[in-house]
């Protein structure tokens, strides 16, 4: 009987181990999903930024462009410049304020445009490569190894030199920097993705290639490639910054960070203002966004997961 007793109390005893287990995963899963401090305050700064820079209109006390020579290189109001000009004013008296809350939003929405073109596109080239193979393959890489051979500086000058200036051709050409990558990495998780049993098995039953690929591959490797787009996002807020500084992206009337900073250089050494400003907006934006992309990239990593 002793035996039997024994042998009753056997299952409590194993059953008892699941809720512990159950909560210690509940418990990782919590622990994976919560973001640092300094992750939130990055959420919360780009936040700001974008309220900021979609209600530039309402919230700047100025117009980006209204002059007053009466009252150029005014330094910020604590400084001593006169009430209503926070930032100060540049060499026409621009308010800094104004010009900045107007920039962030031109500056934001053309990288942001250039980051999603440049994605659609890459998956897009990336998904019919893995589809086709063979040649169609082989012909796909090698436009994609020629682009990443072409500086991108080089293509953009050339654009700009045949079809003039414009604020939607330079959108497009920042649409156009990085898609090579968007596509060798469409292409790897393609292949590895639908070479998956479930996936075989979902061909073997006759589903059509298109609906494989949208309703079963892309969001399999939706969640990679929006953490690519997180971390080149940055990089396409300073390729604009970097040729509006040049004078080879947003012109004159309308502003961006990058043609302040490039307007502002002149002044550094007595007008700070005018050029820190829009640089420390620069620094500050892509730091959120790359911190944020590093620690998307550690949650949604299945490599990491599994650890």
């Amino acid at each position: 009987m002793s035996t039997d007793v024994s042998d009753a109390k056997t299952p409590p005893l194993v059953m008892s181990r699941e809720p512990k287990d159950i909560g210690m995963t509940l418990g990782e899963a919590h622990a994976r999903l919560s973001a640092p401090p300094l992750i939130l305050a990055s959420f919360a700064f780009l936040l700001f930024v974008a309220l900021t820079g979609l209600f530039a209109g309402s919230l700047a006390p100025y117009g980006y462009d209204d002059q007053n020579l009466a009252l150029r290189l005014q330094p910020p109001s604590f400084a001593g410049c006169p009430a209503g000009h926070w930032l100060g004013t540049d060499d026409l008296g621009r308010d800094i304020l104004s010009r900045t809350l107007f920039s962030i939003r031109i500056s934001l929405a053309t990288a942001l445009v250039g980051t999603i073109l440049a994605a659609c596109i890459g998956a897009f080239v990336g998904f019919v490569a893995a589809r086709f193979g063979r040649w169609v393959d082989e012909a796909l890489m090698m436009v994609v190894d020629a682009q990443a051979s072409i500086p991108f500086l080089i293509i953009a000058l050339a654009a700009l030199a045949f079809f003039g200036n414009s604020f939607l051709l330079f959108a497009l050409l920042l649409g156009l920097n990085g898609w090579e990558s968007y596509a060798r990495v469409a292409r790897g998780l393609a292949l590895s993705t639908q070479s998956l049993p479930h996936i075989e098995a979902i061909r073997l039953l006759g589903a059509r290639p298109w609906r494989i690929y949208v309703r079963h591959i892309l969001p399999a490797v939706a969640g990679i490639l929006v953490v690519k787009i997180t971390l080149n996002f940055p990089g396409t807020i300073l390729l604009e910054s970097g040729l509006s500084f040049l004078g080879l992206g947003v012109q004159p009337p309308l502003t961006s960070l990058g043609l302040m900073l490039g307007a502002g250089r002149e002044f550094l050494l007595f007008a700070w203002w005018v050029a820190v400003v829009p640089g420390l907006t620069i620094f500050l934006t892509t730091l959120s966004v790359s911190m944020i992309g590093d620690w998307l990239r550690d949650r949604l990593d299945p490599r990491l997961r599994l650890q």
